[in-house]
């Protein structure tokens, strides 16, 4: 056995769009519905979703059967030695692709590569486990970093004026820019269409792109979507399980609340 090949990094590298659904809803049952629906990438949500280790686990094992798409895991976060922590867990599941929140500094972008990769290139600790197949993967301790995908996401002010030096760490795959905690700092809290959030986000993508990494983002509006992808976004989370069902049965419920039913829908009763 061989140390599987990350293809959403090489995606990435290859500058190839892939589309991706956010996954809150920390269950095994949505995560099938979304993972057999032929997304390029799914992100199992762990810093606002009550998701654990074991739940993570759950959706990874069931992702997996799904082998076009790819799973993402976003942990509470990153940095500093509880992050190198929680780093090395989620790797140790077998997870290939990280998304770092809050990232507003080179230092703490160099922290978390650092915590991805086996010494002497990082301070990952060695282990057997399932990302080995419990050692069937002979090679896994030396081939696993060039497999390992790391995004950052840059959602506050600092972040922002930090965005190029964040861009030039080595071992950063991509950058995300998180609309919501970036426009409540821009002083748009609740409102992350504002405009001028929307500018700020505009040229950061055009930093990012032009440093020559990928670029992400998070929008459940389609021509937003679609203008960012032109642009040159690489991944691109295009909706939310759990907006999808609030949305979904919010319109059924203001389709049917109010209908009376008809004579002939209850005669002969």
């Amino acid at each position: 056995m061989k140390t599987p090949i990350n293809k959403f990094k090489l995606a990435l590298k290859n500058k190839q769009a892939q589309i991706g659904l956010w996954q809150g809803l920390a269950a095994p049952y949505p995560a099938e519905i979304c993972a057999s629906a032929g997304f390029d990438w799914l992100l199992v949500d762990s810093e606002h979703s009550p998701n654990d280790l074991q739940s993570t686990l759950q959706q990874l094992q069931i992702i997996a059967a799904y082998p076009e798409t790819t799973a993402i895991v976003r942990v509470p976060h990153g940095y500093g030695d509880s992050g190198a922590a929680i780093i090395k867990q989620h790797l140790d599941l077998g997870v290939q692709t990280l998304l770092l929140p809050m990232i507003d500094t080179p230092e703490q972008a160099a922290h978390v590569v650092a915590a991805t990769r086996y010494a002497p290139h990082g301070i990952r600790g060695v282990a057997g486990g399932r990302a080995s197949l419990w050692g069937r993967i002979a090679d896994y301790a030396v081939t696993a970093n060039e497999q390992i995908c790391v995004l950052v996401q840059i959602e506050s002010k600092l972040g922002l004026e930090n965005l190029d030096a964040i861009c030039a760490v080595e071992g950063v795959d991509g950058v995300f820019i998180g609309p919501s905690d970036l426009a409540a700092s821009l002083g748009y809290l609740g409102q992350p269409m504002h405009p001028e959030a929307l500018k700020i986000t505009d040229d950061a993508f055009a930093r990012v792109i032009k440093s020559g990494k990928a670029a992400g983002y998070l929008t459940a509006d389609e021509k937003l979507a679609q203008r960012y992808l032109d642009m040159g976004v690489t991944f691109m989370a295009v909706g939310l399980d759990n907006n999808i069902l609030v949305r979904g049965t919010k319109a059924l419920v203001e389709r049917f609340k109010d209908v009376k039913p008809t004579a002939s829908s209850t005669s002969g009763y």
